[in-house]
């Protein structure tokens, strides 16, 4: 079995300043079941103390909050404690990184900046579509 990601970017914030902004290289990332596979997430930022963070939604469902990574924490949400998922802020990036990929791990992912001042903006995503291919 392997595992198809598709990386693209959206950009859909009318609140967005000109300063904050998230990238990401478009492409495709093409790993096995078990393999690590790791999401770039490129910002910038005007703001000190950015907030990132990182959304996964499944086929049909909607965007589930997953890490929240703002100076050297990482906050995340119960049901992805596991050690498989590590995410950090890096200078100007917060690469999500996913090990021992499961066929469950099939999903859309989006990163998330969150703009100087209040308002939480999905100025870019990545959209990681994962699709299990027989070999």
């Amino acid at each position: 079995l392997l595992i198809h990601v598709f990386l693209c970017m959206f950009c859909s914030c009318p609140e967005c300043k000109g300063e904050d902004k998230v990238m990401q290289k478009s492409g495709d990332v093409i790993a096995a079941e078990g393999d690590t596979v790791t999401l770039d997430c490129n910002f910038e930022t005007s703001d000190q103390y950015p907030y990132l963070f990182w959304y996964k939604q499944e086929v049909n469902g909607y965007p589930k909050y997953m890490m929240r990574s703002y100076s050297e924490t990482v906050e995340k949400a119960p049901e992805f404690q596991e050690d498989r998922f590590h995410t950090g802020i890096q200078k100007k990036s917060v690469p999500l990184k996913i090990q021992k990929l499961h066929l469950s791990d099939s999903a859309v992912y989006y990163c998330a900046l969150q703009p100087t001042g209040d308002t939480l903006c999905y100025t870019s995503m990545v959209c990681s579509d994962i699709n299990c291919l027989s070999s």
